[in-house]
């Protein structure tokens, strides 16, 4: 069973996802600085940079965004030229363009944005100009895919381009249909701004995170939602009673004294989550070292002596690790290269019961991500995508004394 545990302050809200009472998802957005991503701007093209195949688009933000040459052309593979033409072909400086971000501005780099137009919806997301039909991978029955995407290319017009979520499996056609109509309503809402709009300016934004969650994450009839807010519960309702008009599980009101993210655990569990060294059951231990585009995540016994032999004793904590690395990577919202260092083990079939565990927990994280393999080393590759920002609230602070190396420089001799 699922739980959402919202925490209301006066200027930042915490969600926190439960699965069984283990904390897999986490995020956090302060008042009136809600993310990016997914918003639309009518932008106006600054640069045009060939040697890149980019370019930056003033969209009202301190840092202009990025448009790389590929999210210009069709979002549709078999509609893009054999040849990749210049982006001086396809773009020209003062030119209005309406743009999507795609991923969160970071330190000094600008947000990054692209024309290929995504709207999420409840069972599907709209694309007004992929022209194809896709069905989630996770959907497994073969029968079911082709249901949904025969639904899919009956109910898509012209140029639409439609994307069937997991959440739409036996699904009537009715409920998608609906969901169908909204979103091209909003599209339409969406152009009608941008014509009526001078660059740069907002179109459109993406729900909040509380509403985000419930969209993507939540099922309104089985998992339970619980807010310490009357002004943010009356707000959950509204928006879930447009969401399941069939009816929903009622959203639980805290309002006891004790922190409800003491009460449930959020918060012991978040101390232990986030350091740099997790302490795993049994007492095996990971070291986790991140970089702007690259982690690290060491696996040691440490403390761990369970098993009848050397290999035995090996296999199971990687296996444990295996397990806590899938849900931490989806709790920290750790994107980009990640490098696992399990320690050695001499069978290749241990090194795939380690691999197909890894694979096992990862499924069930929405960000998409890829498990490349081990390397010659030993090493696991994987890659995770990442559009947000951190974890707003639980941020670490660069150490102004060590850079964050936790070395302080001493000279010999001084």
């Amino acid at each position: 069973m699922k739980q959402m545990i919202v925490h209301c302050t006066q200027h930042m809200t915490r969600m926190a996802l439960l699965e069984d009472g283990k904390l897999v998802e986490y995020a956090a957005e302060r008042d009136q600085q809600q993310g990016l991503v997914g918003s639309y701007y009518k932008g106006r093209v600054i640069n045009v940079l060939p040697g890149m195949q980019a370019a930056f688009v003033d969209i009202g933000q301190k840092k202009n965004a990025f448009l790389y040459v590929d999210d210009v052309l069709h979002p549709h593979l078999d509609r893009q030229p054999t040849v990749k033409p210049s982006i001086e072909e396809l773009l020209q400086p003062g030119q209005d363009i309406i743009v999507q971000v795609r991923k969160e501005p970071s330190g000094g780099k600008g947000a990054r944005v692209t024309t290929h137009y995504t709207l999420p919806g409840r069972w599907m997301v709209y694309m007004p100009f992929a022209e194809y039909v896709g069905v989630s991978k996770k959907i497994g029955r073969e029968s079911e895919r082709n249901r949904l995407k025969g639904i899919g290319e009956r109910l898509r017009r012209n140029e639409e381009g439609l994307i069937m979520r997991t959440v739409s499996e036996d699904e009537p056609p009715e409920a998608v249909e609906g969901d169908l109509t909204f979103l091209r309503a909003q599209w339409e809402t969406i152009t009608k701004r941008a014509a009526a709009s001078t660059a740069p300016a907002l179109l459109h934004s993406d729900l909040s995170i509380v509403q985000r969650f419930i969209r993507d994450a939540f099922n309104p009839h089985q998992d339970e939602l619980m807010i310490d807010s009357h002004k943010a519960v009356i707000e959950a309702e509204f928006f879930l009673n447009d969401m399941a008009p069939d009816g929903y599980r009622p959203v639980v009101f805290y309002n006891r004294q004790e922190s409800i993210f003491t009460a449930y655990r959020v918060q012991e569990q978040l101390n232990r989550s986030f350091g740099r060294k997790i302490i795993l059951e049994g007492g095996a231990t990971l070291i986790w070292d991140e970089a702007e585009a690259l982690t690290v995540i060491d696996v040691n016994t440490a403390q761990y002596t369970g098993g009848g032999s050397l290999e035995e004793t090996v296999t199971r904590t990687n296996l444990l690790a295996a397990e806590q690395i899938g849900r931490l990577i989806r709790l920290r919202d750790t994107g980009g290269i990640i490098i696992i260092d399990f320690i050695d083990m001499e069978q290749e079939e241990h090194r795939k019961m380690v691999t197909d565990r890894l694979e096992s927990v990862i499924t069930r994280d929405r960000t998409k991500t890829h498990i490349l393999g081990w390397t010659r080393l030993g090493l696991l590759e994987m890659t995770r995508k990442k559009a947000r920002h951190d974890s707003a609230g639980f941020t670490p602070v660069t150490c102004h004394c060590c850079g964050g190396t936790g070395k302080v420089g001493s000279w010999l001799g001084e």
